[in-house]
């Protein structure tokens, strides 16, 4: 092959990602059908798993599709999994899929209504503690009966309204310009640069806090997480039964992370606890007052009907009308037409955020695929199921957790919940017996997931979104401050589900 062109197709390779990180990728494929064929399927499905978390882990150098895409690729032709088993893994979420592709494109066309909602409530709290308080208490009573994507995706879109305003009055422009590159930063002047750095601590902090309260509201409701109303169903409780269920665990644990978030204010570790910069106050003050001032009875009109559909959203996902994502594209729909929005590539931009995520998702699932058809946790489940009764749910609960932090709790869920299901319905096991199974089933999903991105999708959705390399919020970034919450949040849980069941 010509030279020239040799070192065109090298340069093309994952585009501008570090020189090692491609030589790293090319090392996995080329030596992963080796290892297959050294140590078989089962080890190299762990490998595989290990390997893609590495591409999660270094999403902010290069967006995981295309390295763990490569991987998805190479593991089917491999034979650790089928086409036809990625599609059933697939279809069997698609409830998660819809919910991507509309949804978070709904909340796009919120996003004026939601910037104003935030900014009055960021310039009116004043202390920083009470500000985190309300983020993670809000997301985690907006989870219990929306969904946690959906408020991630809501802290996403408010995120990069703040940061917009002050990035481009740091990059020496006026509030009214309407052109201005955010993610670029040469433009901004040196003199701001301090502050910047500040204001993307404060906006890491918030944003984590109110991630983290999805997970605390998320495991309290069957409309909480999508793995929720699987083990509702199997489990034959309604709304109100799975509440109470719930209780004796969800609500000692909700109660101790409103408590660390705080703590965590307080003290200051973690990354938490940084101020909002008094400069960047002030521009974000000035934003408002202009556009308080500059707003017209069009744009009034429209944030009306935008104040008028969140409420039909709000109704519409609390008593579950329709699938979330249905209700994704009535919200597309509502807004669009009433706000006057008819030209394609305006419509077009609402989805440019959540479908690359989507994407991505599928090739997660094909990873999950690999996990079910070489049966990789199978030796887990067996040795929990094995266990003296009286320690089950405990142990149930550790390892739903530890297995949902390395794969996926939708995942985990699903597995554990048929077993479970399966020896009751062979009269193994009593219905008390099997009702605290579920309960720590679901409970142990939800909570010590927190401690990876991968975990949850709620978290997984903000590590690659457009907010995440903007404020520098990386894989371990992520890890290291959510922490403190994932040592709480299963310490409290696995007590609950050892001693008040």
């Amino acid at each position: 092959m010509n030279p020239t062109m040799s070192h065109a197709f090298k340069k093309n390779f994952l585009g501008n990602s570090p020189g090692w990180y491609e030589s790293a990728i090319i090392a996995f494929l080329v030596f992963n059908p080796l290892i297959l064929y050294v140590f078989g399927p089962f080890v190299m499905g762990w490998v595989l798993i290990a390997e893609f978390i590495f591409t999660l882990a270094m999403a902010l150098k290069c967006y995981p599709l295309q390295p763990g895409g490569l991987l998805a690729i190479e593991a089917v032709l491999m034979g650790l999994t089928s086409p036809e088993a990625v599609y059933n893994e697939t279809v069997s979420n698609f409830q998660v899929i819809l919910l991507l592709m509309f949804m978070v494109a709904g909340i796009y066309f919120m996003r004026d209504m939601l910037l104003f909602t935030f900014t009055k409530i960021l310039l009116g709290v004043k202390s920083k503690t009470t500000l985190s308080f309300l983020f993670c208490f809000a997301g985690a009573v907006l989870s219990a009966f929306l969904d946690a994507l959906t408020v991630t995706a809501v802290l996403i879109t408010i995120s990069v309204g703040f940061y917009s305003v002050y990035h481009k009055v740091a990059s020496g422009k006026k509030i009214v310009d309407v052109d201005h590159d955010h993610s670029d930063d040469d433009s901004v002047r040196e003199l701001n640069r301090e502050k910047l750095e500040d204001f993307r601590a404060f906006l890491r902090s918030l944003i984590m806090h109110g991630a983290v309260g999805t997970a605390l509201g998320g495991v309290t409701t069957l409309v909480g997480e999508p793995q929720n109303l699987l083990i509702a169903e199997k489990a034959g409780w309604t709304f109100i039964e799975f509440f109470l269920k719930m209780t004796p665990v969800t609500m000692p644990v909700l109660a101790c992370g409103l408590i660390t978030c705080i703590l965590l204010e307080k003290t200051k570790i973690f990354g938490y606890g940084a101020q909002l910069p008094e400069a960047v106050r002030q521009v974000l003050q000035e934003s408002s007052d202009h556009d308080d001032a500059h707003r017209t009875q069009y744009q009034k009109a429209a944030m009306i009907t935008q104040v008028v559909v969140a409420l039909i959203l709000v109704a519409a996902l609390a008593m579950h009308w329709a699938p979330v994502g249905l209700i994704g594209l009535m919200v597309i729909v509502l807004l669009t037409a009433f706000n006057g929005i008819t030209e394609e590539h305006r419509i077009g931009h609402a989805f440019e955020e959540a479908l690359p995520f989507t994407a991505l998702l599928v090739v997660f699932f094909a990873i999950v695929a690999v996990i079910h058809e070489q049966h990789l946790f199978s030796p887990v489940i067996a040795m929990v199921l094995e266990q003296d009764e009286a320690i089950q749910p405990g142990v149930f609960f550790l390892a739903n957790g530890l297995l949902s932090a390395i794969s996926d709790n939708v995942f985990v869920a699903t597995v554990y919940i048929n077993e479970v299901r399966a020896v009751y319905d062979a009269g193994d096991i009593s219905r008390e017996h099997f009702d605290k199974l579920v309960i720590a089933i679901n409970t142990g999903t939800n909570l010590p997931s927190v401690a990876t991105p991968n975990g949850q999708a709620a978290f997984l959705f903000l590590l690659t979104s457009a907010i995440a390399p903007l404020i520098r919020l990386s894989y371990m970034r992520m890890v290291i401050m959510a922490l403190p919450y994932t040592i709480v949040l299963t310490t409290v849980g696995f007590l609950c589900v050892v001693y008040r069941l």
